[in-house]
């Protein structure tokens, strides 16, 4: 691990959790010495960041200023903690993680009287049902569809049966009661909508499709509006 990746990781341990982190912690998440922990903490603090705490009593990161300050409007910002808390109520364990550390990470990089509008927001987000449970991995799905490779799965329609699909993997979308992958069908050689919690057996192939994932997907949420808009509409009562 080379010493920048070394004091970025420590960085983004000490944003995380109120604190205080022991030496002994720190040196257990990465994977290195106490003794270079207190070298890495003396370093950080020469470079701006102000780090509360001592051997013996753990450390507490109070501002962060090793990476410059954003500002954002107040209404910008009371957005982003409500965008970034609904992330945490209906995304899977990786993505409300991801979302708690992004939240972190802001704080750390805004002015103090932000950082603590941002801690005390009068947004947030909470969902009493969440989606259903699912029986593959939603962040292989995530990866395999940034890396643009196929993937096989097992597919459940709404009257049970199953076929076997592989797909052009496009992009997710999260409803309120449901999360849905928008791809290009292999078996049915057009755009098709899978519900995740009605998909098994994911497997990632090594077959890509780059760099063709940004046109289709341009084409297939076209077409997928299309439809939408064909499909009658009862009569306005």
């Amino acid at each position: 691990m080379s010493r920048v990746h070394r004091l970025t990781q420590l960085m983004q341990a000490l944003r995380l959790g109120s604190g205080p982190h022991t030496a002994a912690a720190l040196a257990q998440d990465l994977g290195i010495s106490a003794r270079s922990v207190h070298r890495d903490i003396a370093t950080l603090r020469s470079m701006g960041a102000v780090i509360d705490g001592a051997a013996g009593y753990g450390f507490t990161l109070i501002e962060d200023n090793a990476l410059p300050p954003m500002g954002f409007r107040d209404t910008e910002l009371e957005a982003l903690v409500l965008g970034l808390r609904e992330v945490q109520a209906i995304g899977d364990p990786d993505l409300a993680e991801a979302a708690a550390a992004a939240l972190k990470k802001l704080e750390g990089r805004l002015p103090p009287s932000q950082a603590n509008r941002l801690r005390h927001a009068v947004l947030t987000a909470h969902r009493f049902e969440r989606p259903a449970a699912l029986e593959i991995s939603p962040s292989e799905l995530r990866q395999a569809t940034w890396d643009e490779l196929e993937v096989r799965f097992g597919y459940s329609d709404v009257k049970g049966a199953i076929t076997e699909r592989q797909v052009k993997p496009l992009s997710l979308i999260y409803f309120d009661r449901s999360n849905v992958l928008v791809a290009w069908c292999c078996l049915r050689q057009d755009y098709r909508v899978f519900r995740l919690d009605r998909m098994r057996d994911l497997t990632v192939t090594q077959t890509s499709f780059r760099p063709q994932r940004v046109a289709l997907l341009r084409d297939g949420l076209a077409r997928l509006k299309e439809q939408a808009q064909a499909k009658p509409r009862p009569p306005a009562v």
